[in-house]
């Protein structure tokens, strides 16, 4: 009979360095466990992760035991949590949002707060500066996967929507994924 399968969620912090992901993946795989979800990237001198890895409950345990050797051989803080294996709603469409716009502080707080009022999950959200060509004017993109409940008129959410951006004047896109 095959092991319970299990869930953990792994977020890691430390100085970015070549062979991290290697090292940090490296662990996973020779436990036999599988990354099902995952982000990792340099922010300024420090390698961030978060990543979901999904095994039998006793592979994941031993993960959990190797974590203090981990943060100490990749000069890493890792912090870990045991998450039950996610159910699809179906009452939920997946949308994207784009937004692009001069940089300025409140942007991602004034986006949140939308989608909290119309109770609009965020699933997953990702930001970036640029400076644009020719000019170098500060430049900031959001990129959202937001969980739209079925009851949500599509059509009056879009226009409202638009109405929020162009009064905070932002450019954005929001269509079903």
């Amino acid at each position: 009979m095959p092991a319970k399968q299990s869930q953990l969620v792994l977020s890691a912090i430390g100085k970015d360095q070549t062979g991290i992901v290697d090292r940090l993946t490296r662990a996973v795989y020779d436990l036999e466990l599988n990354i099902n979800d995952s982000r990792m990237t340099v922010m300024g001198g420090e390698f961030a992760v978060q990543m979901l890895v999904e095994g039998a409950w006793n592979q994941i345990a031993m993960l959990e035991t190797m974590l203090p050797d981990l943060e100490s051989r990749l000069g890493l803080t890792i912090h870990c949590k045991r998450t039950d294996i996610r159910v699809a709603d179906k009452k939920i469409r997946p949308y994207s949002v784009e937004v692009f716009a001069l940089d300025h502080p409140g942007i991602v707080h004034h986006l949140a707060s939308f989608f909290s009022q119309h109770h609009i999950n965020i699933e997953e959200l990702h930001t970036s500066s640029y400076a644009a060509p020719h000019t170098g004017t500060p430049m900031f993109t959001v990129s959202l996967q937001i969980g739209v409940p079925s009851e949500v008129q599509i059509s009056s959410l879009r226009e409202e929507f638009m109405d929020f951006c162009d009064n905070l004047n932002l450019d954005a896109v929001l269509e079903p994924i």
